[in-house]
Formats: structure tokens, sequence, C-alpha cells
């Protein structure tokens, strides 16, 4: 087993514990998974759609709650230390979801505020991201009027503004053009190499391939393997290939 699947609790970025999500009519979404995430990991997180990606991300974000087992990020329990460990993450959702009406400055500013950064704070990193995702000249315009590729460098400026130990994007390229998607990629690589901890979900299974170091694939709310690339990719497969073998595997043994 790999040092990245082996992480301890001490060096984890992220550690799920038993976790599991159970709602009120009896539906268990989420049961008892366990993984962990290492410190300066970029993690492929993958599954079907309803799999239990989006609703283990709500719960390690304080979305929403766990109803069984635990989820630390770096050391701190989200539920009984929820403000140290929300301050740790940063946030790249899948849905568009801000204020159509705000423009690109205000919505990091706003975002800035809630993390308790002061003015000053506020506008140099603006200032930093704006220019690092190639939005300056839309630092005025409405979100509402953005391209869906801009759109989706705003959410990611977002999600860094407090410059967070891990950032969780859930299907951060979707619906951007190819050359977007490349240049995405290599700011996400520059970004890992410098020792931020990324967990990455995407349907792009080749955005996975090239990223990603440590996978784990998620199947009816279960954790059915876990490795890293190299331990998905041995046999000559692409990662998509084995994939689709595992949750086609896990499909016939339901």
């Amino acid at each position: 087993m790999s040092e990245a699947v082996s992480a301890s609790r001490e060096t984890a970025a992220l550690s799920v514990k038993n976790f599991e999500k159970k709602y009120k009519d009896g539906t268990v979404a989420v049961n008892k998974i366990s993984f962990d995430v290492a410190k300066g990991a970029f993690f492929g997180f993958l599954g079907q759609n309803g799999a239990g990606k989006t609703t283990t991300i709500s719960c390690i974000t304080g979305i929403s709650y766990p109803t069984g087992g635990t989820i630390e990020v770096f050391g701190r329990n989200v539920v009984d230390e929820y403000k140290e460990a929300r301050r740790m993450v940063g946030l790249s959702p899948q849905e568009f979801n801000t204020d159509i009406f705000a423009p690109t400055w205000k919505i990091l500013d706003y975002m800035g505020g809630y993390y308790g950064m002061t003015s000053n704070e506020r506008k140099e990193r603006i200032e930093i991201l704006l220019k690092q995702f190639g939005l300056e000249k839309h630092r005025d315009s409405m979100f509402q009027k953005l391209s869906g590729g801009y759109k989706r460098r705003v959410l990611l400026a977002r999600a860094l503004i407090h410059d967070p130990d891990l950032l969780i994007l859930d299907e951060p390229t979707a619906g951007v053009d190819v050359q977007l998607r490349h240049e995405l990629w290599k700011y996400l690589e520059d970004l890992n190499a410098d020792g931020k901890t990324i967990i990455l979900t995407s349907h792009y299974i080749e955005e996975v391939e090239r990223l990603c170091n440590d996978i784990a694939i998620i199947a009816d709310g279960e954790i059915v393997a876990h490795g890293t690339k190299e331990d998905f990719v041995k046999d000559g497969n692409t990662l998509e290939e084995a994939f689709l073998k595992i949750t086609k595997d896990n499909d016939n043994e339901s």
C-alpha cells in the first residue's frame, strides 16, 4: 500500500473515519467510509452521479453534517471545531452559487470578509487573484454577464481568497473550452507543486489521470477502490478503463 494511501492521522490533510450520512427517510447516502488525504497530495475523488461525492464534500465543508463517524481537516473536527476547520478549506463548487448581479471584485471581497480578512488584506489578495486568473478586465463585470469559463475562474479565485491549506474542486472545468481547461490544469499543478493539498472531483477522467497522484472511487455510498494513480493504470489500462471496470463490477455485485 502506498504512503499516500496509508497517510497517518498526524500527517493527513483530511481524515475521514467511518463517515456516514443518513437522511430522515432512512436513505443512506454515504455508508461508513474511511480514507485519508496526505498533506500535499493531489487527490482524485471519482464516482458516478449519486455515488456520494457531493454529500461527502458537503460534510467536509460544513454545508451538511455527518450522522456518523468523524471528519477532520488537519486534525480539526469539522463539527466540534467547525470555525477552525472551515478556515482551512477553500471550495470551488460545481454550481454557480453566488450573487449573479455582483461584480467579480465584490464576490471576492465578500468572501474575504467572511473569513475575517481586513480591507487591506482583501484588496491585496484580490489584485493577485485577478491577475493570476486573467480577470483584471472583468473586475467590474457582473457575474451574470461572464462566459462559463470566466465564471469558473471567479469561483476558483473565490475559493483561494483566504489562501486555504486544502482546496476542494467539484467539477472545476465543467463547461469550459479546451484551452481554458489546460490553463486551469497548469495553474492547479503549480499550486500543488507549491504544497497546496487539492481534492478534485471530475467527470473528465483524463483530467484526474493527469493531475492526481492518489485516487479513490466511491460507488453507492461506499469506497470501492483506493490507491495511487500507478495502482490503477499498472496493467496498461487508462484510468477511465479502470474506473469503468471497477464501477461495472460493483454494479454486478449489488
